[in-house]
């Protein structure tokens, strides 16, 4: 399952965003590019407890109306009102209890005047009953029962089609299957739904120098961190995440390994030899296939984006190897680019305003996202206290609730001014 271009192919995105080798291209220009020539996947029949999670592909309208029979929403006696209306302390009303009803019962009964049905939570409502005693108000009884004080009529009942009436658009095309909308799709008799499935998502370590996790760092050897933070990155945005783990500098051995990856994955993410040193073997292989581009981005400043397999073929996101900018990389390319293709809107997360608690140093002419946390002010408002960035960004971004945004004219924000923050929702 892949996306569907909308026109040309992702490669040509990548190019109509202004990309070349010695442009700096501006992110917004960027990722107009990349987006525009995505669609969301297309959609998919799902039960809906498999659903959640996932974008509806469509309106969902109740196919008939929640609650779908007048039933007791308390414990207690099913009475008519004009039955109880003059009770009162010291001048009880007393009834004669004719049955029990219990929330199992199906068959219908009426109530005489005069008498009443002992009835559970959600029992069937008899006929001509248009109120249900809780127990406190009377003295309990089993075969009669007082009724101390009267109620509302219409207390302790719930009426068909008080929640939601038969035709009612339960949710829009858009909407994420959540839990409480599993549960109202289940109560109006609605078992599948149709939505945008999660993106299959693939992450590829590559460099001869990578060494699995459970050992240290040491000259020539370093842990392969990215594809374990990639994945889980991945899953957090919503897809279905497959870390594959290392690959060496080997072209003809990164050739396979892409063309078996192709048909299991709606997008394909690498880290790792997107510069042009002597090591970069990712950018030199895939250049016909993918553009990488030089953005005004601090500190992920390359990165590439094209297409493996013909025009039609697997978005590919390919991030530098420093995991602070690979993690920055994703947040600005890799996931919108899942959200695009699960069908979500806005692709991008929210943000917000904040008064910055310190002066922070911005590269000129770079556009930074540097760590930091934000706090919500009691009176309203937030206030963002910078973490570290640069060379320390994955430190930082270990601590973050959000981005700080400090865009490319920017080289000195002072403490008390205002900037922007990406807010960063861990659970999604």
């Amino acid at each position: 399952m892949t996306a569907v271009p909308a026109t040309g192919s992702h490669h040509d995105a990548g190019r109509d965003a202004g990309v070349g080798p010695n442009a700096r291209v501006p992110l917004a220009d960027y990722l107009a590019g990349v987006l525009r020539g995505l669609r969301p996947l297309p959609p998919l029949d799902l039960e809906i407890t498999a659903a959640h999670g996932n974008v509806l592909a469509g309106d969902v309208v109740g196919p008939g109306p929640v609650p779908a029979f007048d039933h007791a929403a308390i414990d207690g006696y099913a009475a008519r009102f004009d039955d109880i209306s003059d009770a009162q302390p010291g001048r009880p009303v007393r009834l004669s209890v004719v049955g029990d009803l219990v929330a199992s019962s199906w068959r219908p009964v009426r109530l005489t005047p005069g008498t009443c049905f002992s009835v559970a939570a959600g029992a069937l409502m008899p006929v001509s009953a248009d109120v249900v005693v809780p127990p406190g108000l009377t003295d309990q009884g089993m075969a009669a029962v007082e009724v101390y004080h009267p109620t509302k009529r219409g207390h302790g009942v719930r009426r068909a089609g008080d929640e939601l009436p038969a035709g009612a658009v339960l949710a829009r095309a858009g909407a994420y299957v959540t839990p409480p909308l599993v549960a109202v799709l289940a109560a109006s008799g609605i078992g599948h739904v149709v939505v945008r499935p999660s993106p299959r998502v693939v992450v590829i370590a590559t460099g001869d120098e990578l060494v699995d996790v459970g050992r240290a760092s040491q000259p020539g050897q370093v842990v392969d961190a990215n594809s374990h933070a990639l994945t889980a990155a991945a899953a957090e945005a919503g897809a279905h995440a497959y870390r594959v783990g290392i690959c060496d500098d080997d072209p003809e051995g990164l050739r396979g390994l892409l063309d078996d990856q192709m048909l299991r994955a709606d997008l394909i993410i690498t880290t790792g030899g997107t510069g042009t040193g002597p090591g970069d073997m990712v950018r030199r292989i895939l250049s016909r296939q993918v553009v990488f581009s030089d953005l005004s981005v601090y500190p992920c400043s390359s990165l590439g984006y094209g297409t493996v397999g013909g025009s039609n073929g697997v978005p590919i996101v390919c991030l530098p190897g420093d995991p602070g900018a690979a993690l920055i990389g994703f947040e600005v390319l890799a996931r919108p680019v899942i959200q695009l293709l699960a069908g979500a809107d806005p692709v991008f997360r929210p943000s917000v305003r904040a008064h910055l608690l310190e002066t922070v140093s911005s590269p000129s002419g770079m556009r930074e996202f540097r760590p930091a946390y934000i706090t919500e002010r009691r009176g309203g408002g937030y206030t963002v206290a910078p973490l570290a960035g640069g060379p320390y960004t994955l430190s930082g971004l270990a601590d973050a609730n959000g981005l700080m945004v400090l865009g490319e004219k920017v080289i000195s924000a002072a403490a008390g001014s205002t900037v922007d923050v990406i807010l960063l929702d861990r659970r999604r």
